[in-house]
């Protein structure tokens, strides 16, 4: 590996140690690791993502879809989403994706503006320049 390599790679490191030190971070472990625990909400949750799938693809399929189709789908998602233990990993699962979005996004307009971006750059869903918008 470069020096410029071993560089970025620590900074990475780094900035995974101060996102794991976050306290909300901490909570969104602790539910995902609750969930992972409970038997019980994943088998919910598989059935659930299972049925959606299948009402997915029967619907793509040109294949109506009964009331009763839909009702007991609708019924085991109200159950799941009613779980305490699933709508705190559900939670935890929109929280995590935020982050990895924003660091995501962060990182691509570093590479696009070929700087650290400021509050400005990435105020108003700014596309950088040549899009034809400004």
């Amino acid at each position: 590996m470069t020096t410029t390599q071993d560089t970025v790679q620590q900074k990475t490191l780094e900035l995974c140690q101060a996102i794991v030190e976050q306290p909300e971070f901490q909570e969104m472990r602790r539910q995902i690791d609750a969930f992972m625990r409970d038997e019980s909400a994943k088998s919910q949750y598989q059935s659930v993502l299972e049925q959606g799938e299948m009402l997915q693809h029967k619907q793509q399929m040109g294949s109506p879809l009964s009331n009763d189709e839909i009702a007991a789908f609708e019924k085991d998602r109200d159950a799941f989403v009613k779980n305490p233990v699933a709508r705190g990993f559900l939670d935890a699962q929109q929280q995590v994706q935020r982050v990895q979005e924003s660091v995501g996004q962060l990182v691509a307009k570093t590479f696009e503006l070929g700087r650290v971006p400021t509050d400005d750059d990435l105020a108003g869903g700014n596309c950088g320049s040549g899009c034809g918008c400004h």
